[in-house]
């Protein structure tokens, strides 16, 4: 079941606030999804996420499909059972980790390790060089198994730079393989379908990005999703494109900027109308000793911890901050030690803080709709 529902529209913007229903909870929106490449979101446990107040988390289909198998997930009844997250779970097609793993490398014999063609893509693992061949329906089949609430379709992800041609070729071909995987999952006989969601690509460029929209708006699918971002454009190109599908993508849909992206570029795009984010940045920038904390307003800084300023500096990382972090004393010194001893607990403490900081954004973005 999926069903989505506009609960509030701020009356100076596009922001508004709505609910996402699905079989395995529901989820407001705007909404931040931790994110949980191999099934866990980097150290920390399931009921440490229900505690930060996470309704949804993202895995990678790429990852999950080469360890542990999906096949080994279904017999656990799905990744929800597997991990025990036991709530609404995202995940990508895995069309991004192909490329971005793949994309211009080649094994020792000379060989890409990705080929395109029109039935799909052929890669290597970058685990082990073994191949691999994804089909649209292949991976609609994947998502399946994993058990997953929402569905991306195989896309292709060209890079920023790539040329406007290479970026045609691309937004042909992610249509073509919507139209495939909506046809192969509309098939299926199933109590409870996932949400298939498009996947709007186009690159920096105004006439790809609405023909895709346009073309995959005529699918009437429960969600659209924009892809191709965040991988090296600028903030302002970025948002250039966000503005323009604001005034295209249907209303009454849920939108998803995939990838994206700082507190910053979560306040701006939340206003342009997107409801539903992903990013790696509040765990990846623990793991590099760095901590996301408000100053001024909305206005949000990185302090990095593994600086010698804070050496001795008794202060938490953010005094009005109301995560168990910085609630429970923990001083920027004792946070640099552990940082700088590569002690997990380190990592696990920054990542709880920066979760936090992020989860509750989202809450103060919803409550500040129209206040």
């Amino acid at each position: 079941m999926f069903e989505y529902k506009v609960k509030k529209q701020s009356k100076n913007s596009s922001l508004r606030t709505g609910v996402i229903t699905t079989s395995h909870g529901e989820i407001n929106t705007p909404v931040f999804m931790p994110v949980g490449t191999v099934g866990a979101v980097k150290t920390v446990a399931p009921w440490e996420l229900r505690e930060l107040g996470a309704e949804i988390i993202l895995g990678n289909t790429y990852h999950l499909y080469l360890r542990p198998g999906e096949k080994l997930i279904k017999k656990f009844d799905g990744l929800s059972s597997f991990n025990h997250w036991n709530g609404p779970i995202l995940t990508d097609s895995g069309g991004y980790q192909v490329f971005s793993l793949g994309a211009g490398k080649k094994t020792k014999s000379g060989e890409n390790l990705v080929k395109i063609s029109e039935d799909g893509v052929e890669f290597k693992s970058h685990l082990d060089g073994k191949k691999h061949y994804f089909t649209p329906e292949k991976v609609v089949d994947i998502q399946l198994a994993i058990g997953s609430d929402i569905i991306m379709p195989l896309d292709v992800c060209p890079p920023s730079l790539a040329s406007k041609p290479e970026i045609e070729k691309a937004v042909r071909l992610s249509t073509e393989w919507l139209k495939r995987s909506k046809k192969h999952l509309d098939s299926k006989k199933l109590k409870n379908k996932p949400a298939l969601f498009g996947i709007v690509q186009g690159g920096i460029f105004p006439d790809l990005r609405k023909y895709c929209a346009e073309e995959m708006i005529k699918l009437d699918l429960p969600g659209y999703s924009i892809g191709g971002l965040a991988v090296g454009e600028s903030q302002a190109e970025m948002l250039k494109i966000v503005i323009q599908l604001d005034s295209i993508l249907p209303k009454d849909k849920p939108r998803y900027l995939m990838g994206v992206g700082t507190p910053d570029d979560i306040l701006k795009a939340t206003k342009l109308g997107v409801d539903m984010f992903d990013c790696v940045l509040p765990t990846r920038m623990a793991r590099h000793g760095v901590a996301y904390l408000l100053s001024d307003g909305d206005k949000f800084r990185e302090l990095n911890l593994l600086q010698s300023n804070n050496r001795e500096e008794k202060s938490t990382i953010d005094k009005n901050c109301q995560c168990l972090v910085c609630r429970g004393g923990f001083s920027r010194a004792y946070l640099h030690h552990l940082i700088k001893e590569k002690e997990i607990l380190g990592i696990r403490l920054l990542t709880l803080h920066n979760l936090h900081t992020y989860i509750n954004l989202m809450k103060r973005i919803r409550k500040s709709v129209d206040k």
